[in-house]
């Protein structure tokens, strides 16, 4: 690492990431070949599969941790090791990924994390097939068109009983000015609270995912992860993913602060009905950007 930080960052970055990328590569072939075998075997393809993403996802985070210098500090609830679980975040950047990740993996969970993704990566192939074969959530957003695929995903966790974290990023989008300025507009127009530094959530998938894994003994609880960035003394700055890739001491050196807060919510304390599962994420979302304002204050002062 000495010798590194003495090259230019993206000569650095491009050594630091060519390897896992052609490990990537190699690791996608694998995971498409496995798409023929998951017909007769599913839960062989979800465990070696998870395996794999394993491997995959912990070299990228070392990159980011332990070779680019990434601090990431954490709040709020303590974890069970190895819990299934329903997960919602916020989405700002690439970075995101990491600080979950970093959760996943002092939970004993990292392989078991699957993302909803979007169903045209189906169609591309080894990495979309790849996705596939691991059982991601390939959607529209459109959840009466998804109702087949979520069925599939779906009858994986509550009849075989797979360990996983289910992640969502329920505002469907990553934060932006622009995208903030649309949510507030929406809000006014539509008579919902707006949250500080957060977007309005969609509320239908998670509404639909939490009804139907009540269904599974194995999955305990709902986990609310509140993301939250600064550059210097810019909040809700992230770096971008070639940055997280290339740049030496991102913490100390680069001025970059990286935390994620988290919540714990048994599932048989959520409400039963759709409609109050619905305004119970509103509410949960409104907490979210009191405490992301209540971070931005702390971080003005330090």
């Amino acid at each position: 690492m000495a010798l590194l930080a003495k090259v230019p960052s993206h000569v650095r970055g491009t050594v630091l990431v060519t390897p896992w990328l052609i490990y990537l590569a190699v690791c996608d072939v694998v995971l498409s070949l496995l798409l023929l075998v998951k017909i007769f075997a599913p839960d062989l393809v979800y465990g070696v599969s998870s395996r794999i993403a394993y491997s995959v996802w912990k070299w990228i985070q070392c990159i980011f941790e332990s070779c680019n210098g990434a601090r990431i500090t954490i709040s709020g609830d303590r974890l069970p090791i190895k819990e299934s679980a329903v997960v919602v975040s916020n989405h700002v950047t690439w970075a995101d990924f990491y600080l979950i990740q970093a959760l996943a993996m002092r939970s004993g969970m990292l392989g078991q994390c699957r993302w909803f993704a979007k169903i045209q990566l189906r169609w591309v192939p080894f990495l979309g097939w790849g996705l596939w074969a691991m059982g991601m959530p390939m959607v529209t957003r459109n959840w009466m068109r998804d109702q087949r695929e979520l069925q599939r995903v779906f009858g994986g966790i509550v009849n075989r009983r797979w360990p996983m974290w289910l992640i969502s990023f329920s505002e469907a989008t990553r934060f932006t000015p622009e995208k903030s300025e649309e949510s507030r507009i929406w809000c006014k127009q539509n008579g919902r609270p707006q949250p500080l530094h957060l977007l309005y959530p969609r509320t239908k998938g998670f509404v639909t995912t939490v009804q139907q894994l009540r269904k599974a003994p194995h999955v305990k609880a709902v986990y609310d992860f509140t993301i939250a960035y600064q550059h210097r003394s810019n909040f809700h700055v992230a770096p971008d993913m070639w940055e997280t890739l290339r740049l030496p001491n991102l913490s100390s050196a680069q001025g970059y602060r990286f935390h994620i807060h988290v919540r714990r919510f048994p599932l048989e304390d959520l409400p039963y009905t759709d409609e109050e599962l619905a305004k119970w994420l509103e509410q949960l979302w409104v907490e979210k950007g009191e405490w992301l304002d209540a971070m931005k204050t702390e971080w003005a002062t330090t």
